[in-house]
């Protein structure tokens, strides 16, 4: 299937780029995994589901009715193709573009190949998912799973939840669950205000965002949920499922403060500790990653790879906004390259200057939004950290203090941990944190799992690099 623009995720990025490109000429394939445009952000109620107020999920409804409106144009006009239900799993150099590789079918086992002169990388994040003694007990989910089963199926996790961990959101996830009828028992931020007054300069330059927060602590002081800050979950109870957590007040120095432990009765745990970038296909592509902070790109979100550009949470974690932005700013650019079209001087500048906000806000987030600094000593041995190899804390540290391993890519050689179905996707930043390891990203040549038949079928070409 030939193309001018690949656009891998219909996120806020993978949207804003598509639409922003067509408007110009350029003809876009958006390859997307879900069944529909919106990605987690913007995640829809299945239709079948008959959800009369689908607006009550969202914050943002009139920019997802602004992108929806100008997709539907595109592809009425032929200008955009929708590829939904698509698993990318590598990009390749195809002569003088790019070839894109999906699967597709019930099974993900049917294989698409989308022909392109430009890729776009929209591939947003995942959570970052931090263990601690009970987290896999059933009843213990992520606060991102949690919220994607509400928007998504209109189902509810449980009836009394608590909602932990750090990062702004925790506040949407507490309040939707609040307004679903759970019965909320406690959010649980290991942020304090003291946080939030060192960085008070960069975040005041976004006024809306403290509204916006100040409005979701109303909706949860009108259902009468408990804000405990500057607090963190110990343990998860439970026999065969959750029943309780334990959390405690933590002190200036992110440790425990002795004497503050209390019990919380719960059927439902949804915990998270931010977001990382996904840049698995990045790295296939050999494209230049910061470390954990994303694909690096210059100020036309091009990467150091010819015909790729990132957008979105892929280049570092910063929110829906900044994700738009970003996906304006390279969709404009992508056009400007295939089609000749100079973008507009002042409207340019103005983007720029609008993302460089964005940007200076998430940092600032970044900032007060940390995992306490000391999570790791509250894992005994005992807790598993990689659950697809089983592999527990004790383990992990017995390589590191017995066996010598001083990186993230030793540890899994002598323990397994990494080595399951997730790959290490899911349980690298813990294993890290346990092992006292810098986490660090692993080159792949495939972005997810690939049945064996479909690479028989589709050999990729060599790769220098592959030597």
């Amino acid at each position: 299937m030939p193309t001018d623009l690949a656009v891998i995720g219909a996120g806020p990025a993978g949207l804003a780029a598509s639409i922003a490109a067509a408007a110009r000429g350029v003809r876009v394939t958006l390859v997307d995994a879900a069944p529909a445009a919106g990605g987690q952000f913007y995640r829809q109620p299945a239709a079948a589901l008959g959800a009369r107020r689908a607006q009550a999920l969202h914050h943002q409804w009139r920019t997802w009715t602004r992108l929806r409106e100008g997709l539907d144009r595109h592809l009425a006009a032929g200008r955009v193709t929708h590829l939904t239900d698509h698993h990318v799993w590598t990009v390749e150099r195809a002569g003088s573009g790019l070839t894109v590789h999906a699967l597709s079918g019930p099974g993900q086992e049917k294989p698409v190949a989308v022909h392109a002169d430009a890729v776009l990388l929209a591939t947003g994040g995942y959570e970052r998912v931090l263990p601690f003694p009970g987290w896999t007990l059933p009843g213990v989910l992520t606060a991102g799973g949690a919220q994607a089963m509400l928007k998504g199926t209109l189902v509810v996790p449980g009836r009394r939840a608590v909602v932990a961990g750090t990062g702004p959101l925790l506040l949407p996830v507490a309040a939707g669950l609040a307004a679903a009828g759970v019965a909320v028992a406690a959010l649980v931020e290991s942020a304090g205000p003291g946080d939030f007054a060192r960085h008070a300069g960069a975040l005041a330059a976004q006024p809306g965002k403290a509204v916006e927060g100040a409005l979701y602590a109303a909706r949860l002081l009108r259902h009468g949920v408990r804000i405990l800050p500057r607090h963190t979950v110990l343990e998860a109870h439970g026999d065969g499922r959750l029943e309780a957590v334990t959390v405690a007040a933590l002190d200036p120095g992110g440790r425990p403060r002795p004497g503050t432990a209390r019990r919380i009765p719960c059927d439902t745990l949804a915990v998270g500790h931010g977001m990382l970038p996904h840049t698995e296909l990045a790295d296939t592509l050999g494209c230049r990653i910061d470390g954990v902070a994303g694909v690096a790109v210059d100020d036309e979100q091009r990467t150091d790879v010819p015909g790729v550009w990132a957008a979105g949470e892929a280049t570092g974690i910063g929110g829906a906004a900044l994700a738009l932005a970003e996906g304006h700013i390279a969709g404009r650019s992508i056009a400007a390259r295939l089609c000749g079209t100079a973008p507009d001087p002042q409207e340019w500048e103005r983007a720029a200057r609008g993302r460089a906000a964005l940007r200076r806000f998430s940092t600032a987030l970044d900032g007060v939004y940390a995992p306490p600094a000391h999570w790791a000593e509250q894992v005994d041995d005992d807790t598993v950290v990689c659950r697809c190899e089983e592999v527990r804390a004790g383990t992990v540290r017995e390589s590191v203090d017995r066996l010598g391993a001083g990186d993230l890519r030793t540890v899994k050689l002598l323990t397994r941990a990494g080595m399951g179905w997730c790959q290490g996707r899911i349980c690298a930043p813990g294993v890290a944190g346990v092992a006292g390891c810098a986490q660090t990203a692993t080159r792949t040549p495939f972005a997810r799992p690939v049945p064996l038949d479909v690479l028989a079928r589709e050999p990729l070409q060599e790769r220098p690099d592959a030597q």
